[in-house]
């Protein structure tokens, strides 16, 4: 299953458009204010689905992951000088990128794929495609996703 991931043109806050390949809306995306990166995920039909909240008072990033009002796992920056890296912690994934981050899997504990994000180049806003090899991984793989972009947004 693939996702397109279009951050919106114009909009005060993080807002996301998802698609699937066919070009219909998976998702909406909107960020609220607050202290932090607080990102609100809904269906198609404008139901709330999951949130990714950024905590605060920490050392590196850290963001939660929730599914509804339960916290399903977290996503942490680490400490590195070269290579960006996450510890994630949800479905004992992990993940795995390149120096840009522009490209990087989410592996499982075994060290199968489970989603593959690649950045599109030359877009006026962030544009990723996320290929879930399972659909029923799909609204997690986008919250990792949704983190690790707030992360480099915050960084930058």
């Amino acid at each position: 299953m693939k996702m397109l991931f279009r951050q919106r043109f114009f909009s005060w806050f993080d807002s996301y458009d998802i698609y699937n390949e066919a070009g219909e809306t998976l998702y909406t995306v909107e960020g609220q204010l607050s202290w932090g990166h607080c990102l609100h995920i809904n269906d198609a039909s404008g139901r709330h689905v999951a949130t990714v909240q950024q905590e605060l008072f920490t050392f590196l990033p850290c963001f939660e992951l929730y599914i509804g009002e339960e916290c399903v796992g977290t996503v942490q920056k680490e400490f590195s000088f070269f290579r960006p890296s996450f510890t994630v912690d949800c479905r004992g994934w992990n993940v795995e990128g390149d120096f840009f981050e522009w490209d990087y899997d989410i592996c499982d504990e075994e060290g199968n794929t489970v989603a593959s994000i690649a950045k599109e180049l030359f877009n006026f806003t962030d544009t990723y495609t996320i290929d879930v090899h399972d659909p029923v991984d799909s609204l997690h793989a986008l919250m990792v996703v949704l983190a690790i972009d707030a992360e480099k947004c915050s960084r930058n």
